[in-house]
């Protein structure tokens, strides 16, 4: 999922998925502003013909100079007439004082073309190192797995964070989501494990955690409190209250695109 911002208007944009029919999933909620808590969380930001630099999607920073984010953020930049992207790590989006580093986006190859696997990743290499900030971890080969057959995934909680809508403000007709350009933190529950997918819960009011929303498509889903990148942000239900699904990274397919990139472990 991913959203474009042009001007002060927020467009939401849905995937549909041959595995998993994505709903707009984008940004953190039941969550809090993320501060500097984690600074190697960005946003992509793309130079759309006629409305200039707008918001697309979260990413997180996975080595000096690579930013990885969903393939579906990236899918169809080109056949909207961008040829420019930025990355920023600024904490709120500001468009007048936005700080952006400038990069190429690479697509999966196999994005859309295998009805077993997504391949929901791209990566965006930037003409330069970003200083200052330390690259989160990737996982090492079937992490997940392992942790599921030993039992450690039941009543695992993971961490969340983007810059999509906060929250959804209910009464009086259709919700409205709210949207402040703000990186945000918020935590989900285990829901299930599959062999590309890892779902977790966004609903708040039975978890009294929180979820992802609009615009956190290719956020980070780190595992506790670690700084290990185990999946991405994918998909969710249209109104950011369900069960949402995340891209896993452990796997070959993940890995073999990845290694292209970055050392993994």
């Amino acid at each position: 999922m991913r959203h474009t911002k042009k001007g002060l208007a927020v467009v939401a944009t849905a995937l549909a998925a041959a595995a998993f029919i994505a709903g707009p999933a984008g940004s953190v909620t039941g969550g809090e502003p993320d501060g500097a808590r984690h600074p190697n969380v960005g946003a992509l930001i793309a130079d759309f013909p006629g409305s200039g630099p707008s918001p697309v999607c979260s990413g997180t920073l996975v080595s000096p100079t690579v930013f990885l984010t969903a393939g579906h953020c990236v899918a169809s930049l080109a056949d909207e007439g961008v040829g420019r992207v930025w990355v920023t790590f600024d904490s709120t989006l500001d468009p007048a004082a936005w700080t952006l580093l400038p990069g190429a986006y690479h697509l999966d190859p196999a994005f859309g073309h295998d009805r077993g696997d997504l391949h929901d990743l791209a990566t965006v290499v930037l003409s330069s190192a970003v200083a200052g900030v330390q690259p989160a971890a990737l996982p090492p080969a079937g992490l997940l797995d392992r942790l599921a057959a030993s039992g450690e995934l039941r009543g695992a909680v993971f961490v969340n964070v983007g810059y999509g809508f906060s929250d959804r403000v209910t009464g009086g007709g259709q919700p409205q989501f709210v949207y402040d350009g703000a990186r945000r933190v918020s935590t989900s529950p285990f829901g299930a494990l599959t062999g590309t997918w890892l779902r977790l819960s966004s609903n708040a009011n039975a978890t009294g955690q929180g979820g992802v929303c609009f615009g956190d498509s290719g956020g980070p889903r780190f595992l506790g409190g670690s700084s290990t990148v185990v999946a991405i942000t994918s998909g969710g239900d249209a109104a950011c209250a369900g069960m949402s699904s995340s891209y896993r990274l452990d796997t070959p397919s993940a890995r073999a695109f990845l290694s292209s990139f970055v050392a993994l472990p």
